[in-house]
């Protein structure tokens, strides 16, 4: 399984991988996610909400527009990155979500923890 790392802008997928890419922007940070979250490939988001977290008060928009599934240890990821976003006054936002990732997030309640933006920030 192929893994990149965060710093990667245009990384390839290989199948049932998933890579995290990066970028400032004035609210804070922007992580695009490409490919699958879920039990083998979840540090990686890990590390990118720890780092783009560490500034308190600071947004954190994540792009779900190529994340093509998570799972649960995906979607606990995501929970446990807004709990320490709120303990440090930021917050974290999904974008574009598909459409099996949004029927995970409204079955488990999820979508009242996160804002659900159409589009990126400039």
């Amino acid at each position: 399984m192929n893994r990149r790392t965060p710093k990667n802008p245009e990384p390839d997928v290989e199948p049932g991988g998933l890579s995290v890419s990066t970028r400032a922007w004035a609210g804070g940070t922007v992580l695009t996610l490409r490919g699958e979250l879920d039990l083998d490939t979840v540090e990686l988001v890990h590390t990118a909400l720890d780092e783009a977290l560490r500034t308190p008060g600071t947004t954190v928009v994540i792009d779900c527009a190529d994340l093509e599934f998570c799972d649960s240890t995906g979607l606990n990821a995501l929970l446990r990155a807004r709990g320490v976003a709120d303990g440090g006054g930021s917050r974290i936002e999904l974008v574009n979500p598909r459409p099996l990732v949004l029927r995970m997030l409204e079955l488990t309640g999820a979508t009242d923890a996160f804002r659900i933006r159409s589009e990126l920030p400039a």
